[in-house]
């Protein structure tokens, strides 16, 4: 059975970790390693990481502090499978999550990239009832770059063949290939597939079911959409030389779609001020979204329109008694 591998960046994550290396040692696939990169950790993520590292399957790379891109490049480099997945110290893989994807990779050949939807999770590990459903069929270059199917970082198995096809070493570095871009510490997994899909013959393709649990922490969502929309309009630069007329024809509806997203990361902060802004942004960039997608773009917008009519300290009261409502319903 073909050996895969699956590589755990970690920094800090003392109170995640152990649930999701549990996890992936649950995998009802036979032949797998787990590779935890410990990227330069000042809490208890050491000494976890070597309580795990007992068992056979799983090892530990040590190194300073490069940022999540650069921990999946080391965790790339100590891998010995011919499938590599990704998932992050604080999500969670299904059992079932390994086998699916290697079969599915295994059934089409032409397939170098599989990805499935995600169950959303809270800081406690309690499923929020909301999800990323991806499209799983006919993903192009344009999809990626507007709607990034693949949704988080957690959710992919890809073959060690794709990654090889994009391998690089800038000058500076004397240890290893570069396949994440170490100097986004934002929007480095967009870079990768689109650059995956500007370069390659490699098809994307997901899999049918919620097969990762994607943790959403609380608070401090919009704090970064400042650098975030940063990052992503220096991947939009740094890969346009690749294919100047794709980003010609597809950069204005993109960019709507990321200006939507980081609104609706905004709104889920209660932050009225800069979801207003990212709003007229978004609508003004492109209708893009709109069109294509009106029902999730009309509940953006009536949100938007509610957080800066009511407030953001409205709503959080009257989520409180709506949770405290459900609280007494189930007693």
């Amino acid at each position: 059975m073909t050996l895969a591998s699956i590589i755990v960046p970690a920094f800090n994550v003392q109170s995640t970790i152990r649930e999701t290396l549990t996890a992936l040692l649950a995998q009802t696939y036979a032949t797998f390693e787990i590779i935890i990169v410990d990227d330069g950790s000042t809490d208890a993520t050491p000494r976890l990481a070597e309580e795990f590292a007992r068992n056979p399957r799983v090892r530990v790379v040590r190194q300073a502090n490069r940022g999540l891109a650069g921990a999946r490049n080391s965790g790339i480099a100590a891998a010995r499978g011919d499938f590599i997945g990704f998932c992050d110290a604080d999500d969670v893989w299904e059992p079932e999550k390994l086998a699916v994807h290697v079969a599915h990779l295994q059934a089409n050949p032409n397939v170098g990239v599989s990805y499935s939807g995600s169950a959303l999770m809270d800081d406690d590990s309690v499923l929020m009832g909301q999800a990323q459903r991806p499209r799983l069929r006919d993903i192009d270059a344009a999809v990626i770059f507007k709607r990034n199917p693949i949704g988080n970082g957690s959710a992919v198995v890809l073959r060690r063949a794709v990654l090889e096809a994009i391998a690089y070493r800038p000058r500076h570095e004397d240890v290893r290939d570069w396949y994440f871009d170490e100097t986004f510490r934002q929007s480095e997994d967009i870079e990768c597939w689109l650059r995956i899909a500007l370069t390659t013959d490699w098809r994307f393709e997901g899999v049918e079911g919620l097969l990762t649990r994607y943790r959403v922490s609380a608070g401090g969502l919009s704090a970064a959409t400042d650098r975030q929309l940063a990052a992503w309009e220096r991947m939009v630069l740094k890969l346009s030389p690749l294919n100047p007329a794709f980003f010609i024809v597809n950069t204005r509806d993109a960019r709507a779609y990321q200006l939507r997203y980081l609104c609706r990361r905004a709104v889920s902060d209660l932050d009225a001020p800069r979801a207003a802004t990212l709003c007229r942004s978004w609508m003004a960039q492109s209708r893009a979204p709109l069109i294509e997608e009106p029902i999730k773009s009309l509940v953006t917008l009536g949100a938007t329109a509610a957080l800066s009519i009511l407030g953001g300290a409205a709503i959080r009261q009257a989520m409180g008694l709506l949770r405290g409502r459900r609280g007494a319903g189930a007693i």
